[in-house]
């Protein structure tokens, strides 16, 4: 299974949130979305990985982006962690059933593990993939990164 190519179109996908709520992902058609997939809830590195995402909502906002955490967990682990977390706004989807289906179109599943890779993925405002990077299991994205190729994205605009 090889990961999604830059230039090419994102897969659509329908996940429930951790508020049971379905987001699809072409309804953001017109902003940029950051797929941050993580392998796990409640382990250390991905919740910082989380809680960067919602320290910078309005970051992103300025950047016309939607971050969205991603990961195998169930909706229940993703209502309760969020909470634990203090997560109120950033959308954490559940890629549960079936079981990493999304990472799995993304090229970023981790079969013999059974989650998906630490990986950041950046879609544009016409569904088209402009930025893929996974990252080792154990470290923490660079979140001033990110930002990075959002701001050179606008500027391209």
């Amino acid at each position: 299974m090889s990961t999604i190519k830059i230039n090419s179109k994102a897969k659509d996908f329908n996940l429930d949130d951790q508020d049971e709520t379905e987001i699809k992902l072409s309804s953001f058609n017109g902003k940029k979305v950051l797929l941050s997939f993580h392998p796990l809830a409640w382990t250390k590195v991905c919740a910082e990985q989380m809680k960067d995402l919602e320290k910078n909502l309005a970051r992103f906002e300025e950047l016309n982006t939607v971050a969205l955490g991603m990961s195998v967990d169930t909706v229940p682990s993703k209502k309760a962690w969020a909470k634990e977390l203090g997560i109120k706004h950033t959308k954490l989807l559940s890629d549960f059933w079936p079981h990493g289906k999304v990472a799995g179109l993304y090229g970023i599943f981790r079969e013999k593990d059974g989650f998906s890779e630490r990986a950041n993925i950046i879609i544009d405002e016409n569904g088209k993939v402009v930025f893929v990077k996974v990252y080792p299991i154990a470290e923490l994205p660079d979140l001033e990164e990110i930002i990075k190729v959002l701001k050179d994205l606008e500027n391209k605009e």
